[in-house]
This record gives C-alpha cells, sequence and structure tokens, in this order.
C-alpha cells in the first residue's frame, strides 16, 4: 500500500503540471487570439479611414475645375455634344445634368431628358470627361430662334447650382433652338450622349 501512494503522488504532480500546462498553453492562445483580433479591428478601421478619406478626397465637379467645350454632332441632326474635363487635381462628381441656358435672353434652362438618368453619379478622375448631348430643336418643337452662346452651371448632389455660369460660343455663328431642346445627363462617352 505504502509503495502505491508515493506513486499515486507522483502521478498526480504529473497530472498537476500537465493541467498547468494546458492552462498556461490556452491562456497564451487566448492572449494570442485577443492580439489579432485587435489588430484585425485596427486594420478594419484604417482601411474605413481610407475609404472615407478617398470619399473626402472628391469634389463636385464645376466651371472652376473643368475645361468645357460644345461642338456641333454630325449625327444626329440638331443636337450639340456638351464635353466637361476635369482640370483639377482631384476626382470630381458630375452630378445629373447641367443646367444650359441657350443665349443670354433665354428665360429657364434647358429640361433635361430623365430617360438618360445613369445608373450612378460619374466620377471624373484628373484628365477624364464627361458628355451630354444637347437636341437643339425638332419639327415637333413650337416658336425658336437662333442664339450664339450657351451658358452651363454644373449642379450639386441635390440638383441646385453650384457656381458661376461659363458661356460657351455656340458653332456655325449660331445655333436654332425650339420648344423641343432639352439636354441629357451626363454621361461617360459622347455615343451614349448622342444615342437617345
Amino acid at each position: 500500500m505504502h509503495a502505491i501512494f508515493p506513486m499515486f503522488r507522483e502521478s498526480s504532480s504529473v497530472m498537476r503540471i500537465a493541467r498547468r500546462s494546458v492552462s498556461r498553453t490556452a491562456a497564451s492562445s487566448m492572449v494570442v487570439a485577443a492580439a489579432l483580433a485587435l489588430v484585425g479591428i485596427q486594420a478594419a478601421g484604417q482601411t474605413a479611414s481610407a475609404v472615407t478619406a478617398k470619399a473626402s478626397s472628391v469634389v463636385t465637379c464645376t466651371t472652376a475645375n473643368t475645361a468645357l467645350t460644345v461642338t456641333e454632332a454630325s449625327r444626329p441632326i440638331n443636337h450639340l455634344l456638351l464635353k466637361a474635363t476635369n482640370t483639377g487635381t482631384k476626382p470630381c462628381y458630375a452630378y445629373s445634368a447641367p443646367f444650359l441656358r441657350a443665349g443670354a435672353d433665354a428665360q429657364a434652362p434647358l429640361p433635361w431628358a430623365e430617360e438618360t438618368t445613369p445608373q450612378s453619379v460619374l466620377t471624373l478622375e484628373p484628365g477624364q470627361s464627361a458628355y451630354a448631348g444637347i437636341t437643339t430643336s425638332s419639327p415637333d418643337g413650337e416658336g425658336g430662334y437662333t442664339t450664339k452662346t450657351l451658358g452651363v452651371i454644373f449642379v450639386d448632389r441635390n440638383g441646385n447650382s453650384t457656381d458661376k455660369e461659363k458661356t460657351l460660343k455656340l458653332p456655325n455663328s449660331g445655333i436654332f433652338f425650339n420648344s423641343a431642346a432639352v439636354v441629357t445627363y451626363w454621361q461617360d462617352n459622347a455615343a451614349d450622349a448622342l444615342a437617345w
């Protein structure tokens, strides 16, 4: 009997040591897991911060940070193509469609062609361009006049005008507009702007 008890005591000690070892290993694993979780949270936070910083670095396209040109389209007839190129150092959002004033005496901007609304807002990187197609007249339109200028104003995300009007000279010493005149929403290519 006496010979058995020392062995029992010895095996108990071994078990206690083994338990301590397991407990320490488990504790170490928990510490490592917690550290990894913390790193993950910090990385996620940094990613979210990067996304937020990137979003906040995008500005609204205006006449101050874009170059505007207007040309007559060969097809379809009675169409102009308005091009806006980002000349700034930051990306810019080309919201909705531009407010266009056909001639200095125009009482209201040209209506927007709602069927041309894109799926998302266009983001123009520096050097990139957006396009809007302008129908100047149609046989179904009423009245009409010829003008030599086109006033352009960008809009913000709420559809409000952003800044001063940019006045462009129209080609061919003037273009005829009547009540059928409309402008498309900004498109990312000229073909889509003139395709509707």
